[in-house]
């Protein structure tokens, strides 16, 4: 009975390892949840949306966008690490969820590197520095020379993880003396910018945009790497000889940790296909967002040079993690 036993074994461990290279070539047989760790509507939402009909049609299956906001995209990254490992549930992954939430808390949610598989990048949000139109800036060594002609009597907004973090880093290295106020969103934030009741904000355009057309708020610079159609007069940081932020808000596709190889494969190849495709870059773009991929192993580096960028900033400007 053993020696029976044992053979019936050996011979379903032999049809199981044959029959999983068929089932993974046939990946995907059904529709895939992408989780969005933000509202509709947002910039991270918006962009998910532009980019996943052309996926959807590559892969040949729908793919649904499913919105999980809050807790700092934590709530999202959550659910995607605990789903199973077959490629049906993806995470949208920003700076915020796998950057912000695991480096500003004193209980990490989770550890980005090892609790999630990193298919490819898929790009890089446009965040700008704002400024008044009343501040006798145009530049941004203009605007950092105002600044530490006038110590103290400024003020900046927040209204992400991102901005707080890069006018930290600009601050730090600039030695500016500027009041902090922080908001629980962008759109507070714009509005008290258009007010004049704050007069620096480092943001997404947005709905900051028509003021900058109408000359209401001026836009100094970008944290993208190159120049937005959206706004190219603002130079990048690099341009403006600014370096001393090296924080990049970012955008990739994330599975839940110990993801076939095969189905990484299969999701970086398209992925990286249609960002490359015009109409999906042009679609992006009209949200200041640049279109880029990567392979699985760029994009865990890329992360992992982020995270170090973040915990080394904390430490540096004095963020103690809640």
């Amino acid at each position: 009975m053993n020696v029976v036993y044992r053979l019936a074994s050996i011979v379903g461990v032999l049809i199981c390892a044959c029959a999983a290279p068929g089932a993974l070539a046939q990946y995907p047989s059904k529709p895939i949840r992408l989780v969005v760790p933000f509202p509709p509507g947002g910039a991270a939402d918006l962009t998910a949306r532009v980019m996943v009909p052309a996926l959807s049609q590559a892969l040949g299956q729908p793919i649904v966008v499913e919105n999980k906001a809050g807790a700092d995209g934590a709530i999202a990254g959550t659910e995607v690490l605990r789903a199973a490992p077959d490629g049906y549930t993806l995470l949208f992954g920003t700076n915020t969820g796998l950057c912000a939430a695991p480096v500003l808390r004193r209980n990490p949610p989770y550890d980005p590197v090892t609790d999630f598989t990193p298919v490819s990048l898929v790009g890089k949000f446009g965040f700008f520095v704002f400024t008044h139109a009343s501040l006798p800036a145009a530049t941004m060594d203009e605007l950092i020379a105002y600044v530490r002609a006038n110590p103290g009597k400024l003020n900046y907004g927040t209204g992400n993880s991102t901005s707080i973090l890069t006018t930290a880093q600009l601050k730090h290295a600039e030695k500016l003396d500027i009041v902090h106020i922080p908001y629980k969103g962008d759109a507070p934030a714009t509005a008290d910018l258009v007010a004049g009741r704050i007069q620096l904000l480092i943001a997404t355009p947005g709905s900051i945009l028509p003021y900058v057309k109408e000359g209401r708020i001026k836009a100094l610079g970008t944290l993208l790497p190159a120049r937005s159609p959206l706004l190219p007069d603002a130079p990048t940081m690099a341009e403006a000889g600014m370096k001393g932020i090296s924080v990049q808000p970012f955008a990739g596709i994330f599975g839940p940790a110990n993801l076939p190889r095969e189905i990484v494969d299969r999701l970086a190849r398209e992925t990286a296909a249609v960002m490359a495709r015009p109409e999906v870059r042009e679609g992006v773009a009209r949200y200041a967002f640049e279109a880029q991929s990567s392979t699985p192993a760029e994009l865990g580096s890329f992360l992992a040079d982020q995270l170090q960028i973040w915990r080394r900033t904390i430490g540096e400007v004095g963020i103690i993690p809640e």
